[in-house]
C-alpha cells in the first residue's frame, strides 16, 4: 500500500526537492545509450538498476544535507503505450515495467527515509507525442483513454501519487486528470513553456491552469513548471492572480536554450549552477505556495545544492 497516498505531505508547505535529469545525466554525463528518453528500460538489468538508484542516491543525499523532504519520480516518462510499442513492450512487460520502478523506489524509501526527510513517490507519466512540440493532439477523452492504462498500473502500487510531466497541450492534461480521478489517484500536472512563457501550444500558463481546473472540478492536487528555465516563465507570474496559487512545484532546466536548440545541442548545457540556484529559489517572490523545488533537464546534485542553499540565504535574509 501506498504510504502518504491519502495525505500528501506535498500539500502541507513542508520544503521538498526533486531529484534532477535523470536522462539528460545518463546520456550526456555517463554516455549510457538511451532510445527514446526511455530510462525504464534500464531496469531489466542489474546494472541499470544501479545507475538509476545511484541518481536517487545522490539527491537524496542532498535533501538529507539540507533537511528538507524529496520528491522522487519513477523513470517512467516514456513509459506508455505508444514509446513501449517502440521498444517492443508488450501490455504485460510494460506494466511490469511501471511496476517494478515503483518497487526500486519503495525499497529506496525504506532505506533512506527520515522524519526530517519524507520521501514521496510519484509514477511518473509523460506526453503521448513530443513534450517540446503540441503536434498531433488529442481531444481530452482520447487522451483519458491513452493514459488511464499506465495510471491504473500505478493505483495498484505503492505510488503515493501520479505526476504529469511536461505537457504542452491543455486537453492531454484534462484527459489525464480524468484518469487519475477515474483510478482513485492523487495527480500533479507539470506544464512545459517556451522561452516566451506559454506552451508550445501557444496557451499561457493562466489559460492552461484555469481550463484544466474548470474542466476536471479542480481535482488536480497541484500545478508544476518543468523543463523550461526560470528566466522563459518568470514574467509570465508578474502579473499575480489567484492561479499562481495553484502552482507548488517548478523543475527547471539549467539550460537558456531554446526547445528547439535544447534538441539539436550534442554536448550538454548544465548552465552555471550557483546562478541557477539563485534563479529557481527566487521563484518563490511571485510563486508562494512553491514547496517543491528542483530541476530537469541539464541539472544534477550540484544545482539541487545550490538550489537549496540559495533558498536558505533567502529565508536568512527574510527574517532580519
Amino acid at each position: 500500500m501506498s504510504k502518504y497516498r491519502n495525505q500528501l505531505p506535498l500539500l502541507e508547505d513542508y520544503p521538498f526537492m526533486t531529484d534532477g535529469g535523470l536522462e539528460t545525466s545518463l546520456i550526456f554525463q555517463q554516455s549510457i545509450e538511451l532510445p527514446y528518453f526511455a530510462s525504464y528500460d534500464l531496469l531489466k538489468t542489474e546494472e541499470g538498476v544501479a545507475l538509476v538508484e545511484k541518481h536517487y542516491e545522490r539527491f537524496t543525499h542532498v535533501a538529507l544535507k539540507h533537511g528538507v523532504g524529496i520528491v522522487l519520480g519513477t523513470p517512467t516518462w516514456r513509459a506508455s503505450r505508444d514509446w513501449g510499442d517502440k521498444l517492443g513492450y508488450s501490455r504485460s512487460t510494460l506494466a511490469d515495467a511501471n511496476r517494478r520502478a515503483v518497487e526500486q523506489l519503495a525499497r529506496f524509501r525504506s532505506k533512506w527515509e527520515t522524519p526530517a526527510t519524507p520521501i514521496v513517490i510519484v509514477g511518473t507519466i509523460g506526453p503521448r507525442g513530443d513534450g517540446y512540440r503540441a503536434g498531433t493532439r488529442m481531444s481530452a477523452g482520447a487522451a483519458q483513454n491513452y493514459h488511464q492504462e499506465q495510471i491504473n498500473t500505478f493505483a495498484a502500487t505503492q505510488a503515493d501519487m501520479v505526476g504529469g510531466f511536461t505537457l504542452n497541450y491543455i486537453d492531454e492534461a484534462i484527459g489525464m486528470v480524468q484518469a487519475a480521478k477515474a483510478a482513485g489517484m492523487p495527480v500533479s500536472i507539470s506544464f512545459t513553456v517556451e522561452t516566451d512563457g506559454r506552451l508550445p501550444s501557444g496557451d499561457t500558463l493562466q489559460q492552461a491552469i484555469e481550463h484544466t481546473d474548470a474542466e476536471t472540478e479542480k481535482y488536480a492536487s497541484f500545478f508544476m513548471i518543468n523543463c523550461a528555465h526560470p528566466s522563459h516563465f518568470e514574467s509570465r507570474l508578474q502579473d499575480g492572480g489567484d492561479w499562481l496559487q495553484r502552482i507548488r512545484g517548478v523543475r527547471a532546466n539549467a539550460s537558456r536554450r531554446s526547445h528547439a536548440e535544447l534538441d539539436e545541442a550534442e554536448e550538454l548545457d548544465d548552465g552555471d549552477p550557483a546562478e541557477f540556484g539563485e534563479e529557481t529559489a527566487a521563484l518563490r517572490g511571485f510563486l508562494s505556495r512553491m514547496n517543491i523545488i528542483g530541476g530537469c533537464c541539464g541539472t544534477d546534485h550540484r544545482h539541487a545544492d545550490q538550489i537549496w542553499q540559495a533558498v536558505k540565504r533567502q529565508n536568512g535574509r527574510a527574517a532580519r
